[in-house]
């Protein structure tokens, strides 16, 4: 064999073994405190274990759910806020396992980035162990990857992987919808993780940076406002449910707004009807709508408008399903009803205007 005399090492190719491995070990303490019944293991094995016996269930189905953040992770870059995206991550995941009726019990999650940045990286990594705590899960393991070439410096991708479990008969929506059950809404944080690539072209028109005031809340910047963290509402929810039984469907008001996202949760023959008046649309959305001209039905099939999460429940159970809710912490708002669709009708009609 002949002789390689140029002595490159994975270092000189732009992959960091050493900072990965810090990485890790500055972790390490965010991902332990994550832990719970049924995970209890150390990160940086070969797969993640979880005990569904320990975690109490006796039948149980299991649901997954993989997510990203999108175009929000964009603002996050140019604005240099990395501490919050990964709670995005864990609620994009865990909020759709929920409206299936099941507890999220684990969570994995894929870093990608051109040049591995632990400072960077561990805040990101916090995010997502903050996620996983608010939501009940454990952070068992995940993968993270120095691709120089792939993705240009300061630049990294995010996606993640969540599984939930429910006992079998238990799982949403329930097969007893009915024309006149009552729609209830959880307000939104913001604008969550959907819609960011509009966003972003709206923050081009306007002319401002992401370090300038809010226009509309200047208590904080414009990226600060902008990367406030998608609600988590898995425990409340959980609670409800236990609690009271009464909620026959949930739908998460993420990409595509309440048009896409509520009829998937209904059975053929019913649609939603919501009052828009109803509703309390934060600031953001309103400056977003006036300096971007969107319309007001493109903004109900961009963004959530105030509201991130949509019950189905019967109207003898609202009133109850109500308290449970703002006991826990939510703002609730009802919405509408169910009606009966006709054929070659929308899933979703609207009365009255939203409050831009």
């Amino acid at each position: 064999m002949a002789d390689l005399k140029n002595g490159l090492t994975y270092a000189d190719a732009g992959v960091d073994i050493d900072a990965g491995n810090e990485m890790v070990n500055r972790i390490k303490p965010l991902v332990r405190a994550t832990r719970r019944p049924g995970a209890d293991g150390e990160i940086g094995g070969f797969g993640g274990l979880f005990d569904l016996k320990a975690a109490g269930f006796t039948d149980p189905v299991l649901v997954a759910a993989n997510d990203g953040v999108g175009t929000k992770l964009k603002v996050a870059i140019e604005s240099g806020l990395h501490d919050t995206v990964g709670i995005d991550l864990v609620a994009m995941c865990v909020n759709d396992l929920v409206v299936q009726g099941a507890e999220p019990l684990f969570f994995l999650d894929y870093f990608a980035t051109g040049k591995l940045d632990p400072d960077q990286g561990a805040a990101i990594v916090g995010g997502i162990a903050k996620g996983c705590s608010e939501s009940g899960c454990a952070l068992i393991g995940g993968e993270t990857a120095e691709m120089p070439g792939m993705y240009r410096d300061g630049d990294y991708d995010l996606a993640g992987f969540a599984v939930g479990a429910a006992e079998r008969g238990h799982l949403l929506p329930s097969g007893d919808l009915a024309e006149g059950d009552v729609l209830l809404g959880l307000a939104s944080s913001g604008v969550h993780s959907n819609g960011y690539s509009l966003v972003r072209r709206i923050v081009e028109m306007s002319g401002l940076g992401y370090d300038a005031p809010a226009p509309f809340d200047v208590s904080q910047s414009l990226g600060e406002a902008l990367m406030t963290p998608t609600r988590i509402y898995v425990k409340p929810i959980l609670s409800a449910i236990r609690e009271t039984g009464a909620i026959k469907a949930l739908a998460h008001i993420t990409g595509g707004g309440f048009p896409e996202n509520l009829p998937r949760v209904l059975p053929e023959g019913l649609a939603a009807d919501i009052d828009l008046g109803a509703m309390t649309v934060p600031p953001v959305f309103s400056w977003l709508a006036r300096t971007g001209g969107v319309e007001p039905q493109e903004m109900l099939r961009t963004f959530n408008c105030g509201v991130g999460m949509v019950l189905v429940t019967a109207p003898d159970d609202a009133e109850l399903l109500t308290r449970a809710l703002e006991s826990a912490g939510e703002t609730v708002v009802r919405l509408g009803q169910l009606s009966v669709r006709e054929t070659g009708k929308p899933g979703v009609t609207y009365r009255g205007a939203l409050a831009l």
